[in-house]
């Protein structure tokens, strides 16, 4: 049982993106694989409180990295807890490269989901000694809070909202979508977030920062509208909304924003 937990990697020319680079959904599977192990490791994971019918669930996530690992790189992640209370976790990343020189940090809040009702179970069953709580700083800034956005041609009244600036896309979620709980795979989020930009705004930027606001689950055979405003050159909110229109926009299921920085 240690208050900080690392593992370390090899980044192959397989896992990289089109400019060579880690992926940002790869660098979010690792976040979760390596917090999955060292909840485990405390006696708090999933395999803890699986008699209850109850999970670990993401609800936030920011990553922001000041250079991204190459290919053939060696890299590692060190994840800590940062607080605790009865609703929700807050767990910390760095992400190192091969010499231990910082790359990039992230920090996520996470809720227990109870499986059956779908709803934020808390943490009061689950027992964290106080020396667990990490001590390092995450020095990248919290999400603020976020606005609705709507389509250019809405004419209702949604208050703070902004209109979006590019054409909307439509996706329906199918089976590899799909996570353990059958809902959205936030990995799947992230891929289909970095899909409404052509390539060549990837190979002329990169990401530098990127915030995900879980708000309601998604399910199979779910059609989504994806939603995406420019808010200056180099950032951009977007929001996924279903496509029935059984919710509101200002209700999304996910909000995220995405900020660029030119390349060298």
């Amino acid at each position: 049982m240690t208050q900080e937990y690392t593992e370390s990697f090899f980044l192959s020319a397989g896992e990289v993106n089109a400019e060579g680079e880690m992926s940002l959904p790869l660098l979010t599977s690792k976040i979760i694989d390596i917090a999955t192990a060292h909840a485990n490791s405390l006696g708090i994971g999933n395999p803890d409180m699986s008699h209850l019918g109850l999970g670990w669930v993401l609800s936030r996530l920011t990553i922001e990295m000041s250079r991204w690992p190459l290919s053939n790189e060696n890299y590692s992640i060190t994840t800590w807890i940062e607080n605790w209370n009865r609703h929700f976790s807050i767990r910390c990343f760095m992400i190192a490269d091969g010499e231990g020189k910082e790359c990039g940090f992230a920090r996520s809040v996470w809720m227990v989901m109870n499986t059956k009702t779908r709803e934020n179970a808390g943490l009061t069953h689950l027992e964290l000694p106080e020396c667990m709580i990490g001590t390092r700083e995450c020095p990248i800034p919290r999400q603020t809070k976020h606005t609705a956005i709507i389509p250019a041609d809405y004419t209702d009244d949604i208050s703070h909202a902004m209109h979006a600036t590019l054409p909307g896309q439509t996706y329906t979620f199918k089976y590899c979508d799909l996570d353990y709980y059958r809902h959205v795979n936030t990995v799947r989020y992230i891929s289909i977030l970095l899909n409404q930009f052509p390539l060549e705004r990837h190979d002329t930027s990169v990401i530098r920062r990127m915030e995900l606001n879980f708000l309601h689950e998604a399910r199979y055979a779910e059609t989504v509208e994806i939603l995406t405003s420019e808010t200056d050159e180099n950032s951009y909110s977007m929001s996924l909304i279903p496509a029935s229109g059984d919710m509101e926009y200002s209700h999304p299921i996910l909000f995220a924003r995405i900020f660029f920085s030119p390349r060298p």
